[in-house]
């Protein structure tokens, strides 16, 4: 059996860095992940190959290479697997299809053959027992959860490390928060399952010995859902980090009251961890409690940010627009607090329904569900009807990403970040990193309109802050994504 296993393209977003990806001679940000996991729980006589469209394009050859096609793919993705199931019907292929694009609309991929969805540990093995005997259903879907300490090691082999900036692994599933607007919890649950700590050290010993140093998400829903669990793996991370001197730096998610947590924030520094996103949503904590993110409304959120930035871990955080406790005051309020906190990396979207979220639910009951969601919460579009009237949401909106990532706010917020920051991660200076530097000296440096922000940034943390250096560098470059990002942004309707 020749399988073909294909990641549709993702389109231009925040979370793409499209834009910079060049600095570093990078294709991609991420690899995918789940489809090299899928891979390897394939029965090992069958030929594999992997195409990541945002890598290369899929040709006609590949697809007449393969026997069957397997699609995995995100909400955001599912134009391109839409093009791609197209592409690969007509040439008479069998597909199949899962992940979260496909687990929560599957009635909207007419083309798909057989559909593999909610947790492949469970609907996979179900599937190719079927396939074997002859007759394999349409549908394959379970409301289990697995014990992913069975979860076998992702399939590297199948991709080309040199394409990505960042590796990534699984150590968790499930998150124990339940955000109205929030799509986890179906898709992984409410009660935390984690890998055992030899589990993980078994896969990133594997990243280690297929050749891979540098950054490393830990792509969780929420790392911290069970800290007590946390902490005993740290240990042996720390250790093994410690053995092989660090050779990865480490980022990943969680909620804000990992603030609350000084052993916890020590022992991911003392791994090399050096990020950390939070879904930080809104100052307004009337729309924290309609959405249910009860752990942001009772908390200091701008505290939170500075202890964590003070543990060697820089924020970067998700915010949202579109609550129907939103005011006009929302835009201001949320400018105000990116400033001040110092949250450089700030991923402002407006508010979408997912579907069969609480809040889905709830605005189709309402009568306010008006199509389907792109996916995309940075296009500009808006699936539902907003209190606050669509025309207001999509104007304050569009001030928040310009103001925040117009030059001088943005180099403000920068030096806000810098001044509270105690960097503790250990990182090694690489070619690829001085080559990044010299290229942002001429397209920031030279000609770019920040350019005497750039060299103002440059000189003084290179002098008062050396350790800060090269995250000082890696802002001022991600800045020239968020600008063309939010520049898009505004030329749409």
């Amino acid at each position: 059996m020749n399988a073909l296993l294909v990641y549709p393209k993702y389109p231009d977003t925040f979370w793409s860095f499209k834009h910079v990806l060049k600095f570093v001679s990078k294709k991609a940000a991420f690899p995918p992940l789940g489809l090299m996991t899928v891979a390897s729980m394939l029965p090992k006589e069958w030929n594999k190959k992997l195409i990541d469209v945002n890598i290369t394009k899929l040709t006609d050859q590949q697809i007449e290479w393969a026997d069957t096609v397997l699609i995995g793919a995100m909400v955001v993705q599912k134009e391109s697997a839409k093009e791609i199931i197209q592409r690969c019907k007509e040439k008479g292929k069998t597909v199949i299809a899962g992940g979260p694009a496909f687990t929560t609309q599957h009635k909207n991929f007419p083309g798909v053959d057989h559909f593999v969805l909610n947790e492949a540990e469970i609907t996979l093995p179900l599937f190719l027992e079927d396939l074997k005997k002859g007759g394999p259903k349409k549908i394959y879907t379970s409301d289990k959860r697995p014990d992913i300490k069975e979860t076998p090691v992702p399939l590297w082999s199948l991709i080309d490390f040199k394409d990505y900036a960042s590796m990534s692994v699984q150590y968790s599933r499930g998150c124990p928060f339940n955000c109205e607007f929030c799509d986890i919890v179906i898709m992984n649950g409410r009660i935390p399952r984690t890998k055992t700590p030899e589990q993980i050290i078994k896969e990133i010993q594997s990243l280690y010995d297929a050749g891979w140093r540098g950054q490393l998400f830990i792509v969780d829903d929420n790392f911290i859902g069970k800290k007590e669990e946390v902490k005993k793996m740290l240990a042996h991370l720390i250790e093994w980090q410690k053995e092989h001197d660090y050779p990865f730096q480490l980022y990943t998610e969680a909620s804000t009251n990992l603030a609350d947590d000084n052993e916890l924030m020590q022992l991911m520094s003392t791994a090399n961890f050096f990020k950390v996103f939070l879904g930080i949503e809104t100052p307004c904590v009337d729309s924290l409690k309609e959405c249910g993110k009860m752990q942001n409304a009772t908390r200091d959120l701008a505290e939170a940010v500075k202890t964590i930035h003070n543990n060697g871990m820089q924020v970067m955080g998700g915010f949202i627009v579109g609550f129907d406790n939103d005011n006009e005051g929302i835009f201001d309020a949320q400018i105000n607090f990116i400033q001040q906190t110092g949250v450089v990396t700030a991923m402002v979207g407006l508010l979408n329904a997912l579907p069969q979220t609480r809040l889905w639910h709830r605005l189709k009951a309402e009568g306010r569900l008006l199509q389907d969601t792109s996916g995309e919460n940075t296009d500009g579009s808006l699936n539902f009807a907003p209190k606050m009237g669509r025309q207001k949401l999509t104007r304050g909106y569009k001030r928040i990403l310009s103001t925040i990532y117009s030059p001088k706010q943005y180099y403000q917020r920068i030096d806000t970040f810098i001044r509270h920051y105690k960097p503790t991660a250990r990182t090694r200076v690489t070619k690829k990193d001085i080559k990044a530097f010299f290229r942002s000296v001429w397209s920031i440096g030279v000609l770019s309109n920040s350019r005497l922000r750039f060299w103002k940034l440059i000189l003084k943390t290179g002098f008062t802050k050396r350790k800060s250096f090269p995250v000082a560098v890696e802002l001022a470059i991600l800045g020239l994504h968020f600008e063309k990002i939010t520049k898009k942004v505004n030329q749409q309707g």
